[in-house]
């Protein structure tokens, strides 16, 4: 999709940071473990010059203009099993996405990644081809992942979003009337998000009257499981850059 918006072959796409990394590898640092504190540190963040730093370097390389930022919501491991510590995830195959992003946290804690199409991930999880697959809320909601899982842990190990990205040339056919496409597109993503935070303050209980075991975890030993992974050698950006980041106040 990245590479059909450069072409314009498609006008617009709504894709996730991590795979906008494959670009510009620095802006894919917000999908990746932990390295958001909440959604109140993501908003933040979006509204940055940090991000829009990130954001220009990505245009520079790509030809492609970042809209806007949607939040898609804390991602949490789903699994037949409780997930109360790192050990828990020892040996447990597992769904991801295919961007090294949203494989660290399997990595981290024992756990084997196992990228797999989106659309193959439900009958995986009833057939027991993989253990376990990790999405935010409102999606294993729409998904149904809960009718082949019997327990959602909230690791909330990525606060996850989407990025809406319009392609140059779409931008220049459509000439001043551009920037209204953007404007449009930042406000749905707004109000996209705002949903998402009321979808997820209400789907726990939601899931626990499904029968579904819904279980708070101590989120600290799995953070502390991936810490060196944040600013070893091996990611797509500086430790400036990451410094940065966690310096911006909520």
């Amino acid at each position: 999709m990245n590479e059909a918006l450069s072409l314009g072959t498609v006008d617009a796409i709504y894709t996730g940071v991590a795979f906008l990394g494959q670009s510009y590898g620095p802006i894919s640092i917000s999908d990746y473990p932990f390295t958001m504190r909440s959604y109140e540190h993501w908003k933040a963040y979006v509204a940055s010059d940090l991000f829009d730093e990130m954001s220009g370097e990505y245009r520079k390389v790509s030809g492609n203009t970042i809209a806007a930022m949607t939040y898609y919501g804390a991602r949490h491991v789903t699994s037949n099993k409780p997930i109360m510590s790192p050990d828990d995830m020892d040996g447990l195959k597992i769904r991801t996405p295919n961007a090294p992003a949203y494989q660290m946290f399997p990595k981290a804690t024992g756990a084997n990644p196992t990228p797999m199409a989106f659309a193959e991930v439900y009958l995986a999880l009833q057939q027991g081809v993989v253990d376990a697959q990790e999405n935010p809320l409102p999606t294993i909601q729409f998904k149904k992942f809960h009718e082949v899982q019997s327990n959602i842990n909230l690791t909330g190990h990525i606060t996850n979003s989407l990025a809406m990205v319009v392609s140059p040339v779409t931008l220049g056919k459509m000439g001043d009337d551009g920037q209204a496409l953007l404007n449009a597109l930042a406000e749905a993503a707004a109000s996209t998000s705002d949903e998402i935070v009321a979808s997820e303050a209400e789907l726990a209980d939601w899931f626990r009257a499904q029968g579904v075991a819904v279980n708070e975890v101590d989120r600290a030993p799995f953070m502390e499981a991936v810490s060196p992974m944040l600013t070893s050698a091996d990611v797509p950006w500086t430790p400036e850059i990451f410094a940065r980041l966690q310096a911006i106040k909520e």
